[in-house]
């Protein structure tokens, strides 16, 4: 039986500047961008903790599961065609987590909780850890979302073999990482790509936030052999990205290192603080 052409998959990588612990003003600016897309698009890609900056103030900003944030990304969504994803702070009970949301046009909602807290800025003491992966399909793709301080540790996003194919086509980052370390955003995105044999997005901020953390975008595309497709510096901008799946598959069969990666299993949530 002949397998469906899988199309192209078309990014908006939106790299804006953000109103610090303002969600009314962030979600109106992201509104307008949305509505305003120059081509038509698959997959809409926001920045962490898009609907405030990243901020340790979880309390002051954190808002329930389905409320204000939730309710704009599925509007979003169904006008659009497109899934949109970001994170958000959520509270649920007494804990609070940034969480990743994957919402499709349908109004359908997938979620995923940082693994990596950064804990130089003591966000480990302010949010709680995720420890579940999470693997979406969208129109044929199977897709992987991290988040920021996730990019450091290539274990988390190891792509592993699953019956007898690769786990996932594309690993994204959303991120709110910092000028003085941009260079390791720039490397370790790239390495991602390579080291996984799959495509590789990342989307970073711009601006000033409320600490006076200053962010330099480098919002960017790389394929499944380390090559940029697209890149942007500190403008604010969307920028979009085309990727092609036959171009995907047909090196993964010429190249397979992927049948010579080493066998593991994943303790999700055991850390050195944790033996």
């Amino acid at each position: 039986m002949t397998q469906p052409e899988i199309p192209d998959l078309r990014l908006a990588l939106v790299q804006t500047d953000l109103y610090w612990k303002d969600r009314t003003a962030n979600l109106a600016m992201l509104e307008e961008k949305i509505m305003n897309l120059e081509k038509q698009v698959d997959l809409i890609i926001l920045p962490e903790m898009f609907t405030t900056g990243f901020t340790m103030d979880a309390e002051e900003v954190a808002e329930p599961m389905n409320f204000y944030s939730t309710k704009w990304m599925k509007q979003m969504a169904s006008q659009t065609g497109a899934v949109i994803t970001g994170t958000i702070v959520v509270r649920e009970g007494e804990d609070f987590y940034n969480r990743l949301l994957w919402v499709k046009p349908s109004g359908e909602l997938s979620k995923y909780d940082k693994r990596h807290l950064f804990r130089m800025a003591q966000e480990d003491h302010h949010y709680s850890m995720g420890t579940e992966r999470l693997v979406l399909e969208w129109k044929g793709w199977k897709i992987f979302p991290q988040v920021c301080y996730d990019l450091r540790f290539p274990v988390w996003s190891r792509n592993t073999v699953v019956g007898n194919q690769l786990e996932y086509d594309l690993v994204f980052f959303v991120a709110s990482w910092p000028h003085p370390r941009i260079q390791a955003w720039d490397i370790l995105l790239q390495s991602r790509a390579i080291e996984n044999l799959s495509y590789s997005v990342g989307v970073n901020r711009v601006g000033q936030d409320g600490n006076a953390i200053t962010y330099s975008g480098h919002s960017a595309a790389y394929n499944f052999k380390g090559e940029r497709l697209v890149y942007l510096e500190d403008e604010e901008r969307v920028l979009y990205v085309s990727l092609k799946y036959d171009d995907l598959s047909l090196y993964r069969e010429k190249f397979p290192a992927w049948r010579d990666a080493d066998q593991f299993t994943l303790m999700p949530g055991k850390g050195y603080n944790d033996l």
